[in-house]
């Protein structure tokens, strides 16, 4: 019998090329990769650091930086005053201000509507990062092309 795999049997080859197609139909397809978020946050503030575990378990992988002066992170990124909250994200060339749902950043990147980015205004109670107590139903605005309007409507981090 032969032993140099590269005189393989009729049998053989068809054996390991049934065995390729196989693995080649059941091999899962890796997504392309999210874009990294950077969150500027004030080191004081407990609620963010809930906001960016929500992201990484969503497969956002965030950067965090502690900042004592938010004010001036709000204005280079040319957040309307209406619209903001405790912490400020960019992801994509997107600025991404409070409590806003990774379901809404994941459309957001799928969809790339005009627009400079997405907020939740205040700390909805049941956002993500501010779980506890009776959750409220909020919306996730789309800023920064005209005036703000409704990108989707949250309770919890789940799209109602």
């Amino acid at each position: 019998m032969n032993m140099d795999p590269c005189h393989l049997g009729r049998r053989a080859m068809l054996k390991v090329t049934a065995l390729a197609v196989i693995g080649s139909i059941f091999t899962p397809v890796h997504a392309e990769a999210l874009p990294a978020i950077t969150v500027w946050k004030d080191p004081n503030c407990g609620c963010c650091g809930g906001w960016g575990e929500h992201l990484r378990r969503n497969g956002i992988a965030a950067t965090v930086i502690d900042t004592a002066d938010m004010q001036a992170i709000k204005a280079e990124r040319r957040v309307p005053p209406e619209l903001a909250s405790c912490h400020t994200a960019e992801i994509a060339g997107y600025t991404i201000e409070g409590h806003v749902p990774a379901a809404a950043i994941l459309k957001l990147l799928a969809e790339r509507p005009p627009g400079r980015g997405l907020a939740v205004p205040g700390m909805p109670v049941g956002s993500p990062g501010m779980e506890g107590g009776q959750p409220e139903a909020y919306d996730v605005m789309l800023f920064g092309s005209t005036a703000p309007t409704r990108f989707g409507r949250f309770l919890g981090d789940k799209q109602i």
